[in-house]
């Protein structure tokens, strides 16, 4: 009788060990690099959220929240959790420059493309 009940039981274990290494092991897997990912965002990083916004990182709030600017002055707070996926990671340098471009009053800004095109002229 044990040698029949473990026959039975036999297809069931290895229905859950196939189960386990093509469903459940990928999968942990893959929450594992996810989390990773949230972990390391960063200040100018370009993401996708789980709505579907496109955005760039602006502010590391706290462990769970991020500020994230969507378009010119449109930032957004938004969970970590909904953060789907990071598409770029900044270039050091360019991030300083945008920052300094940014930043920069609205005069300066209309001024530097007709200096570039003056420059360009000579």
């Amino acid at each position: 009788m044990d040698q029949n009940a473990l026959i039975q039981f036999l297809p069931l274990v290895l229905i859950f060990i196939v189960f386990y290494f093509l469903l459940i092991r990928p999968q942990q897997k893959k929450q594992k690099e996810h989390r990773t990912m949230l972990d390391a965002l960063r200040r100018g990083d370009r993401i996708v959220t789980g709505g579907g916004f496109l955005g760039t990182v602006s502010k590391v709030v706290s462990p769970e929240e991020v500020e994230v600017d969507l378009a010119p002055n449109v930032r957004v707070r938004v969970l970590r959790s909904t953060i789907s996926s990071v598409l770029s990671k900044p270039d050091p340098a360019a991030a300083r420059e945008a920052v300094k471009e940014r930043d920069a009053p609205k005069e300066a800004r209309d001024k530097e493309p007709a200096r570039r095109a003056a420059d360009k002229v000579q």
